[in-house]
């Protein structure tokens, strides 16, 4: 079981699941809503996510057609993006996953938007959107 929860602990949540994707994304907005060079996203089944606490803390930001972005109205944290394209999966903030779970070989996307100031100097793959499937 994977937990996590933002940062004031209003919301937290369970995966009953793997993580069976992990992106690091450098668009820009995820750069802007997470404050950072980039954003470390997991990917979940849906079906295998569920609030524990806090749901009715939410709020849901659609930063573009079809990708809804999902807080915590009190802190901030950002918890997750769901994308209409995939409906069978959830984007989940890594930064609010408790522990060290396992996680598949990590990649980056969006590297052709990156922060100017930041230099990706890891092995991992980069694409300038994202991997064709």
């Amino acid at each position: 079981m994977i937990t996590g929860h933002c940062e004031c602990g209003r919301v937290s949540y369970e995966i009953d699941g793997d993580i069976n994707d992990l992106s690091h994304c450098h668009c820009s907005q995820c750069r802007r809503l997470h404050g950072a060079a980039f954003a470390t996203y997991a990917g979940v089944a849906r079906q295998d996510f569920r609030y524990v606490s806090g749901e009715a803390s939410l709020k849901i930001y659609a930063s573009s057609a079809g990708h809804d972005r999902v807080f915590c109205a009190e802190c901030g944290s950002n918890i997750m993006v769901a994308i209409d394209s995939e409906p069978n999966e959830y984007y989940v903030s890594m930064g609010t996953v408790d522990g060290d779970p396992d996680c598949p070989p990590a990649y980056h996307i969006y590297a052709g938007s990156k922060a100017p100031w930041h230099e990706i100097d890891d092995d991992l793959p980069k694409y300038d959107t994202v991997p064709a499937d």
